[in-house]
């Protein structure tokens, strides 16, 4: 667990430390759009971590059950949800999933932080979210994953 811990801490420093090179300029991206993804991977990163470090205070001290079984997701969460902090950007700026009822010319940044930080949050609800859009938009059945989920929810 202290391994765990370890890295998290670790991928969170590094993910703020990228962050603060960009603001102050130290690595700069080709143009904005592209900034503004690896900014919304960041905080799909940020939201991994938070749910990561989360589960390690539950799992670990309030609830006891702390299972080595767990490792590699504790691990790879971080990263899926930096992944998906990416997709979520791509998605609105396609404009594929909407925020609020009245569309404005163009989102303020802060809401596309605050989305992807949610998608990194709960990778699950996210990914589930995306395939609905992508069932509806171009007729891409759903994992099935997605399915077998679906099926257990009903009984």
């Amino acid at each position: 667990m202290k391994l765990i811990f370890t890295y998290l801490l670790l991928l969170l420093g590094g993910y703020i430390a990228f962050g603060i090179m960009m603001v102050s300029d130290k690595l700069s991206m080709p143009n904005y759009d592209l900034q503004l993804a690896v900014y919304c991977g960041l905080c799909g990163g940020v939201g991994g971590i938070t749910y990561c470090l989360r589960g390690i205070y539950l799992n670990a001290c309030v609830f006891n059950r702390w299972s080595e079984n767990w490792r590699p997701w504790y691990f790879i969460r971080p990263i899926v949800s930096f992944i998906c902090g990416i997709v979520s950007f791509l998605f609105l700026k396609a404009g594929l999933i909407v925020l609020e009822a009245k569309q404005t010319t163009s989102p303020t940044n802060l809401a596309f932080y605050a989305f992807a930080f949610i998608a990194g949050l709960n990778v699950d609800k996210f990914i589930e979210k995306i395939e609905d859009v992508a069932q509806v938009t171009w007729g891409i059945k759903k994992s099935r994953t997605a399915m077998k989920e679906e099926k257990d929810d009903t009984t």
